[in-house]
């Protein structure tokens, strides 16, 4: 009976030491990295990466493999509206886009979910984001 007793216990604290295995959480926070606003001021495409990841973060709408396509496929049309954006391949299990801008520089692009969408980025002009805008 005692050996039960233990048993469960430790079954118990074992189960909830165990983390969560959804990614979203934490590739959306922003902790211990560089503020976005301050990473938007650092130049032209840092700003229009920072603008695509909060769009990208803007588009959540679930774990489903239909939400995640969906949400890929929203901030890479997004992405594709920018002046200096020439490619972007999304990855929707991954919660990233890969973009590549016109100076060459290629990063990897996640949510940035700090509740501003893409318009609101310092240095991102008024027009931008809108498909006339290429």
């Amino acid at each position: 009976m005692r050996f039960g007793v233990v048993a469960m216990l430790v079954l118990l604290v074992g189960g909830a030491a165990c983390r969560s295995y959804e990614a979203y959480p934490r590739l959306a926070s922003q902790k211990g990295l560089v503020p976005a606003d301050q990473f938007a001021a650092y130049g032209r495409e840092q700003a229009e990466a920072v603008a695509i990841g909060r769009e990208l973060a803007a588009a959540h709408q679930g774990e489903s493999p239909g939400a995640l396509s969906r949400q890929a496929a929203t901030a890479a049309a997004y992405a594709k509206t920018l002046p200096d954006v020439v490619d972007v391949t999304p990855d929707p299990a991954g919660h990233r886009l890969t973009v590549r801008f016109k100076s060459g520089w290629r990063t990897a692009v996640v949510p940035i979910a700090d509740g501003k969408r893409g318009a609101d980025t310092p240095g991102i002009s008024a027009g931008a984001g809108t498909p006339a805008a290429k």
